[in-house]
Protein backbone atom coordinates (compact mmCIF):
# COMPACT_ATOMS: atom_id res chain seq x y z
CA UNK A 1 0.00 0.00 0.00
CA UNK A 2 1.62 3.15 -0.79
CA UNK A 3 1.79 6.10 1.59
CA UNK A 4 -0.25 8.12 -0.52
CA UNK A 5 -3.28 6.55 -0.11
CA UNK A 6 -2.38 5.80 3.85
CA UNK A 7 -2.84 9.66 3.52
CA UNK A 8 -6.19 9.46 2.30
CA UNK A 9 -6.94 6.52 5.21
CA UNK A 10 -6.63 9.64 7.54
CA UNK A 11 -9.66 11.45 5.43
CA UNK A 12 -8.21 14.73 7.11
CA UNK A 13 -7.85 18.22 5.99
CA UNK A 14 -4.66 18.90 7.50
CA UNK A 15 -2.63 16.00 7.75
CA UNK A 16 -0.59 14.57 6.05
CA UNK A 17 1.26 10.86 6.76
CA UNK A 18 4.96 9.21 5.88
CA UNK A 19 5.46 5.69 7.20
CA UNK A 20 8.69 5.60 8.32
CA UNK A 21 8.79 1.98 9.93
CA UNK A 22 5.98 -0.50 9.06
CA UNK A 23 4.56 -2.27 11.87
CA UNK A 24 3.19 -5.73 12.18
CA UNK A 25 -0.18 -7.23 12.35
CA UNK A 26 -3.72 -5.45 11.84
CA UNK A 27 -4.70 -1.57 13.13
CA UNK A 28 -5.33 -2.14 16.71
CA UNK A 29 -9.09 -0.79 17.16
CA UNK A 30 -9.25 1.99 19.95
CA UNK A 31 -12.36 1.99 21.64
CA UNK A 32 -13.05 4.28 24.71
CA UNK A 33 -10.96 3.09 27.17
CA UNK A 34 -8.00 1.78 25.35
CA UNK A 35 -5.01 2.54 26.63
CA UNK A 36 -2.33 3.26 24.09
CA UNK A 37 1.57 3.51 24.89
CA UNK A 38 4.04 5.49 22.21
CA UNK A 39 6.57 7.73 21.69
CA UNK A 40 6.14 10.95 20.38
CA UNK A 41 8.48 13.83 18.89
CA UNK A 42 6.88 17.11 18.25
CA UNK A 43 8.96 19.08 15.86
CA UNK A 44 8.59 22.67 13.94
CA UNK A 45 8.54 22.95 10.31
CA UNK A 46 10.95 24.95 10.06
CA UNK A 47 14.88 24.15 8.38
CA UNK A 48 16.06 23.13 11.08
CA UNK A 49 12.88 20.94 11.92
CA UNK A 50 13.33 22.27 16.01
CA UNK A 51 12.50 19.76 18.22
CA UNK A 52 9.74 20.93 21.02
CA UNK A 53 9.34 17.82 23.02
CA UNK A 54 10.52 14.06 22.64
CA UNK A 55 9.38 11.42 24.47
CA UNK A 56 12.34 9.36 24.59
CA UNK A 57 14.52 12.29 25.77
CA UNK A 58 12.36 12.14 28.90
CA UNK A 59 12.79 8.28 28.72
CA UNK A 60 9.57 7.90 29.48
CA UNK A 61 6.72 6.80 27.14
CA UNK A 62 3.44 8.80 26.83
CA UNK A 63 0.22 6.62 27.86
CA UNK A 64 -2.95 7.99 26.95
CA UNK A 65 -6.52 6.70 27.27
CA UNK A 66 -9.09 7.18 24.09
CA UNK A 67 -11.83 9.44 25.09
CA UNK A 68 -10.06 11.01 27.84
CA UNK A 69 -9.84 14.73 27.70
CA UNK A 70 -6.60 14.61 28.68
CA UNK A 71 -4.57 14.77 25.42
CA UNK A 72 -4.64 16.15 21.99
CA UNK A 73 -7.87 14.64 20.27
CA UNK A 74 -5.74 14.62 17.39
CA UNK A 75 -3.55 12.01 18.17
CA UNK A 76 -5.86 9.70 18.73
CA UNK A 77 -6.54 9.71 14.97
CA UNK A 78 -3.07 9.51 14.32
CA UNK A 79 -2.55 6.56 16.36
CA UNK A 80 -5.98 4.16 14.83
CA UNK A 81 -4.18 4.71 11.75
CA UNK A 82 -0.93 2.76 12.96
CA UNK A 83 0.19 -0.65 13.62
CA UNK A 84 2.14 -2.29 16.68
CA UNK A 85 5.86 -1.43 15.73
CA UNK A 86 5.35 1.37 13.34
CA UNK A 87 7.18 4.45 13.12
CA UNK A 88 5.20 7.31 10.89
CA UNK A 89 5.59 11.10 11.14
CA UNK A 90 2.43 13.05 10.74
CA UNK A 91 2.45 16.78 9.67
CA UNK A 92 -0.34 18.53 11.13
CA UNK A 93 -1.68 22.06 10.22
CA UNK A 94 -2.71 24.57 12.74
CA UNK A 95 -6.27 23.65 12.94
CA UNK A 96 -5.01 20.49 14.83
CA UNK A 97 -2.23 22.22 16.80
CA UNK A 98 -3.97 24.97 18.52
CA UNK A 99 -3.81 23.53 21.85
CA UNK A 100 -0.67 21.80 22.13
CA UNK A 101 0.74 23.59 24.18
CA UNK A 102 -1.07 23.13 27.06
CA UNK A 103 -1.40 19.39 26.48
CA UNK A 104 2.82 19.33 26.21
CA UNK A 105 2.28 22.07 29.34
CA UNK A 106 0.79 19.25 31.16
CA UNK A 107 3.15 16.39 30.07
CA UNK A 108 6.33 18.33 30.77
CA UNK A 109 5.03 18.65 34.26
CA UNK A 110 4.41 15.13 35.11
CA UNK A 111 7.82 14.66 33.63
CA UNK A 112 9.19 16.72 36.31
CA UNK A 113 7.50 14.88 39.06
CA UNK A 114 4.64 17.55 39.55
CA UNK A 115 0.86 17.98 39.18
CA UNK A 116 -0.35 18.02 35.91
CA UNK A 117 -2.76 20.93 37.43
CA UNK A 118 -1.06 23.44 39.58
CA UNK A 119 -3.94 23.88 41.65
CA UNK A 120 -2.20 25.61 44.58
CA UNK A 121 -0.37 28.64 42.29
CA UNK A 122 -1.27 32.06 44.11
CA UNK A 123 -4.09 34.26 42.23
CA UNK A 124 -5.56 36.98 43.26
CA UNK A 125 -9.16 36.22 41.30
CA UNK A 126 -9.39 39.66 39.04
CA UNK A 127 -5.77 40.55 38.89
CA UNK A 128 -5.71 37.22 37.22
CA UNK A 129 -8.52 37.11 34.75
CA UNK A 130 -7.02 39.63 33.11
CA UNK A 131 -3.06 38.71 33.21
CA UNK A 132 -1.78 36.73 30.11
CA UNK A 133 -1.08 33.64 31.32
CA UNK A 134 1.94 32.21 30.55
CA UNK A 135 2.22 28.70 30.89
CA UNK A 136 5.95 28.30 32.63
CA UNK A 137 7.92 27.89 29.23
CA UNK A 138 8.92 30.16 26.51
CA UNK A 139 8.27 28.01 23.41
CA UNK A 140 5.41 26.70 24.73
CA UNK A 141 4.30 30.44 24.80
CA UNK A 142 5.69 31.65 21.83
CA UNK A 143 3.39 28.78 20.26
CA UNK A 144 0.02 29.61 22.37
CA UNK A 145 0.64 33.51 20.86
CA UNK A 146 1.18 32.28 17.13
CA UNK A 147 -0.13 28.42 16.92
CA UNK A 148 2.07 26.76 13.82
CA UNK A 149 1.72 23.12 11.66
CA UNK A 150 3.80 20.61 13.78
CA UNK A 151 5.63 17.45 13.17
CA UNK A 152 4.39 14.52 14.92
CA UNK A 153 6.64 11.08 14.85
CA UNK A 154 5.18 8.75 16.64
CA UNK A 155 5.95 4.86 17.19
CA UNK A 156 3.33 2.85 18.48
CA UNK A 157 4.80 0.50 21.44
CA UNK A 158 1.37 -1.01 22.70
CA UNK A 159 -2.48 -1.49 22.93
CA UNK A 160 -4.24 -1.85 25.74
CA UNK A 161 -8.07 -3.04 26.13
CA UNK A 162 -9.89 -1.49 29.26
CA UNK A 163 -10.17 -5.23 30.77
CA UNK A 164 -6.63 -5.24 30.50
CA UNK A 165 -4.97 -2.89 32.89
CA UNK A 166 -6.03 -0.49 36.33
CA UNK A 167 -6.66 2.50 35.27
CA UNK A 168 -5.29 5.81 37.21
CA UNK A 169 -7.44 8.80 38.25
CA UNK A 170 -6.12 11.35 35.32
CA UNK A 171 -7.74 8.75 32.98
CA UNK A 172 -11.21 9.03 34.04
CA UNK A 173 -14.23 10.74 32.75
CA UNK A 174 -15.62 13.64 34.95
CA UNK A 175 -18.66 11.47 35.82
CA UNK A 176 -15.84 8.99 37.59
CA UNK A 177 -13.20 11.42 38.90
CA UNK A 178 -16.48 12.48 41.25
CA UNK A 179 -16.92 9.17 41.49
CA UNK A 180 -13.35 8.97 43.06
CA UNK A 181 -13.45 11.82 45.56
CA UNK A 182 -15.53 9.96 48.07
CA UNK A 183 -12.96 7.21 47.55
CA UNK A 184 -9.57 9.04 47.99
CA UNK A 185 -11.29 11.03 50.75
CA UNK A 186 -12.10 7.98 52.55
CA UNK A 187 -8.44 6.71 51.51
CA UNK A 188 -7.08 9.49 52.85
CA UNK A 189 -8.77 9.98 56.63
CA UNK A 190 -8.18 6.47 56.90
CA UNK A 191 -4.11 6.67 56.15
CA UNK A 192 -4.38 10.30 58.24
CA UNK A 193 -5.68 8.21 61.19
CA UNK A 194 -3.13 5.35 60.90
CA UNK A 195 -0.25 8.56 60.76
CA UNK A 196 0.59 7.59 57.49
CA UNK A 197 0.56 11.51 56.61
CA UNK A 198 2.59 11.14 53.06
CA UNK A 199 0.31 8.58 51.64
CA UNK A 200 -2.52 11.06 52.98
CA UNK A 201 -1.60 13.83 51.73
CA UNK A 202 -1.28 11.89 48.39
CA UNK A 203 -4.63 10.89 48.58
CA UNK A 204 -6.29 14.24 49.12
CA UNK A 205 -4.11 15.78 46.35
CA UNK A 206 -5.35 13.64 43.61
CA UNK A 207 -9.33 14.16 44.71
CA UNK A 208 -8.42 17.85 44.92
CA UNK A 209 -6.89 17.45 41.55
CA UNK A 210 -10.15 15.24 40.10
CA UNK A 211 -12.24 18.15 41.67
CA UNK A 212 -10.04 20.95 40.12
CA UNK A 213 -10.24 18.80 36.38
CA UNK A 214 -14.38 18.60 36.67
CA UNK A 215 -14.74 22.48 37.91
CA UNK A 216 -12.93 24.37 35.00
CA UNK A 217 -15.99 23.30 33.07
CA UNK A 218 -18.32 25.10 35.15
CA UNK A 219 -18.97 28.82 34.78
CA UNK A 220 -17.12 30.34 37.97
CA UNK A 221 -19.72 31.56 41.15
CA UNK A 222 -22.01 29.60 39.80
CA UNK A 223 -24.25 26.63 42.04
CA UNK A 224 -22.67 23.32 40.38
CA UNK A 225 -19.23 25.57 40.47
CA UNK A 226 -19.80 26.54 44.07
CA UNK A 227 -20.17 22.95 45.01
CA UNK A 228 -16.79 21.11 43.78
CA UNK A 229 -15.47 24.30 45.38
CA UNK A 230 -16.82 23.45 48.84
CA UNK A 231 -15.69 19.96 48.18
CA UNK A 232 -11.97 21.30 47.10
CA UNK A 233 -11.88 23.23 49.83
CA UNK A 234 -13.13 20.82 52.67
CA UNK A 235 -10.36 18.30 51.08
CA UNK A 236 -7.71 21.45 51.13
CA UNK A 237 -8.43 21.84 54.76
CA UNK A 238 -7.36 17.89 55.34
CA UNK A 239 -4.58 18.36 53.30
CA UNK A 240 -3.45 21.19 55.79
CA UNK A 241 -4.01 18.92 58.71
CA UNK A 242 -1.77 16.66 57.28
CA UNK A 243 1.26 19.48 56.90
CA UNK A 244 0.57 20.92 60.41
CA UNK A 245 1.54 17.24 61.65
CA UNK A 246 4.35 17.29 58.68
CA UNK A 247 5.22 20.99 60.80
CA UNK A 248 5.25 22.25 57.10
CA UNK A 249 3.45 25.42 59.07
CA UNK A 250 3.96 27.93 56.02
CA UNK A 251 2.30 26.05 53.34
CA UNK A 252 -0.33 25.86 55.67
CA UNK A 253 -0.56 29.51 56.01
CA UNK A 254 -0.46 29.76 52.10
CA UNK A 255 -2.77 27.59 51.41
CA UNK A 256 -5.54 29.03 53.79
CA UNK A 257 -4.74 32.39 53.05
CA UNK A 258 -6.26 30.76 49.12
CA UNK A 259 -9.28 29.92 50.53
CA UNK A 260 -10.22 33.09 53.19
CA UNK A 261 -9.41 35.78 49.89
CA UNK A 262 -11.94 33.43 47.83
CA UNK A 263 -14.18 32.83 51.09
CA UNK A 264 -13.98 35.44 54.13
CA UNK A 265 -16.48 33.21 56.08
CA UNK A 266 -14.06 30.36 56.09
CA UNK A 267 -14.01 29.48 59.60
CA UNK A 268 -12.16 26.23 59.46
CA UNK A 269 -9.25 27.83 57.37
CA UNK A 270 -9.23 30.60 59.63
CA UNK A 271 -8.49 28.17 62.64
CA UNK A 272 -6.28 26.19 60.99
CA UNK A 273 -4.41 29.51 59.50
CA UNK A 274 -4.11 30.69 63.49
CA UNK A 275 -2.75 27.53 64.91
CA UNK A 276 -0.21 27.55 62.16
CA UNK A 277 0.69 30.92 62.69
CA UNK A 278 1.43 30.03 66.49
CA UNK A 279 3.86 27.57 65.16
CA UNK A 280 5.96 30.47 63.73
CA UNK A 281 5.39 32.69 66.45
CA UNK A 282 3.27 35.28 64.52
CA UNK A 283 1.28 36.58 67.31
CA UNK A 284 -0.62 39.27 66.08
CA UNK A 285 -1.50 37.54 63.31
CA UNK A 286 -2.34 34.16 65.28
CA UNK A 287 -4.48 36.98 67.33
CA UNK A 288 -6.02 38.29 64.33
CA UNK A 289 -6.70 35.21 63.13
CA UNK A 290 -8.93 33.51 66.30
CA UNK A 291 -10.50 36.31 66.48
CA UNK A 292 -12.24 36.09 63.35
CA UNK A 293 -13.57 32.97 64.08
CA UNK A 294 -14.98 33.77 67.18
CA UNK A 295 -17.04 36.20 65.29
CA UNK A 296 -17.73 34.23 62.96
CA UNK A 297 -18.67 31.10 64.95
CA UNK A 298 -19.27 32.02 68.73
CA UNK A 299 -19.63 28.62 69.50
CA UNK A 300 -15.98 27.57 69.05
CA UNK A 301 -15.18 29.88 72.11
CA UNK A 302 -13.88 26.71 73.90
CA UNK A 303 -11.54 25.49 71.10
CA UNK A 304 -9.75 29.38 70.85
CA UNK A 305 -9.38 29.78 74.44
CA UNK A 306 -7.23 26.56 74.14
CA UNK A 307 -5.03 28.05 71.20
CA UNK A 308 -4.36 31.23 72.53
CA UNK A 309 -2.88 29.16 75.72
CA UNK A 310 -0.74 27.24 73.97
CA UNK A 311 -0.06 30.63 71.83
CA UNK A 312 0.91 32.64 74.81
CA UNK A 313 2.80 29.48 76.28
CA UNK A 314 5.13 29.22 72.73
CA UNK A 315 5.39 33.22 73.00
CA UNK A 316 6.57 32.80 76.91
CA UNK A 317 9.19 30.31 75.57
CA UNK A 318 10.38 32.38 72.45
CA UNK A 319 10.99 35.52 75.41
CA UNK A 320 12.59 33.56 77.37
CA UNK A 321 15.43 32.01 74.37
CA UNK A 322 15.46 35.23 73.03
CA UNK A 323 17.03 36.77 76.61
CA UNK A 324 18.88 33.93 77.06
CA UNK A 325 20.52 34.18 73.58
CA UNK A 326 21.32 38.20 74.40
CA UNK A 327 22.46 37.85 77.96
CA UNK A 328 25.69 35.88 76.67
CA UNK A 329 25.80 39.26 74.51
CA UNK A 330 26.62 41.72 77.24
Amino acid sequence: MSDMQDTMLLGLEGIKKTILHGGTGVIPKLITGTKVTFHFRTQLCDDDRTVIDDSKVVGTPMEVVVGNMFKLDIWETLLSSMRIGEVAEFWCDTIHTGVYPLVAKSMRRIAEGKDPVDWHIHTCGMANMFAYNSLGYDDLDELMKEPKPLFFVLELLRVQQPSEYNRETWALSDEERLKAVPVLHGQGNKFYKQGNLQEATQKYKEAIICIKNVQTKEKAWEVPWLKLEKMANTLTLNYCQCLMRMEEYYEVIEHTSDIINQHPGAVKAFFLRGKAHVEVWNEAEARHDFSRVLDLNPGMKKAVKKELAVLNMRMEEKNQEDKDKYKGMF
